[in-house]
């Protein structure tokens, strides 16, 4: 069994550091430009956590006053492939009722655990949720949903690094990488 440390030597930069910043102001830019009423934004963990804190980083500058929460859904578990059941493993405590919501989540690939929640947010009475994802893969969708912002868009790959791992490994790299065969 290969372990991160056999790999490391392999990851091929997709997208550096600079890129990335440079996409979340874009990004920042288009979430102020909608006008939000009593904003939440909702980081999906684990895989989203850096880009949700950089976005909200690049949101403050924008001049956005906001209140942030957390919700940590599965459907990996350890597996590269998504088992296709999602699980809720830790929710929003705030009462999202009457609230615009951003759905931040690091990657829109079956969709099922975005579309999972932001359905689920709906029925609790959001009045608009919208979902930015860093990086989509659109042929890979399993559910009818498509991101209402968009950091990147790739082909099938499965990436590592900017919050994104491996088997729980990898998620502190400051860029998005890929690894070589």
């Amino acid at each position: 069994m290969k372990t991160a440390h056999d790999v490391a030597d392999r990851i091929r930069v997709l997208y550096d550091a600079d890129t990335i910043a440079k996409r979340n102001r874009e990004l920042a830019r288009d979430i102020a430009s909608r006008k939000l009423v009593n904003p939440l934004v909702v980081a999906v963990l684990k895989g989203s956590f850096m880009f949700a804190a950089d976005l909200l980083r690049a949101l403050h500058e924008e001049g956005m006053q906001l209140e942030v929460e957390f919700i940590t859904l599965s459907s990996y578990r350890k597996s590269t492939v998504s088992s296709g059941q999602v699980t809720v493993v830790r929710d929003v405590e705030s009462d999202v009722q009457g609230r615009d919501v951003i759905l931040v989540d690091d990657i829109l690939e079956s969709g099922r655990t975005l579309a999972y929640a932001r359905d689920l947010l709906s029925a609790r009475g959001a009045s608009r949720v919208f979902t930015c994802c860093l990086l989509e893969k659109p042929g890979k969708r399993a559910v009818d949903i498509s991101a209402d912002m968009t950091g990147f868009v790739i082909e099938d790959l499965f990436v590592i690094g900017y919050g994104m791992d491996m088997a729980h490994s990898f998620r502190e790299l400051p860029y998005i990488g890929v690894i070589e065969d």
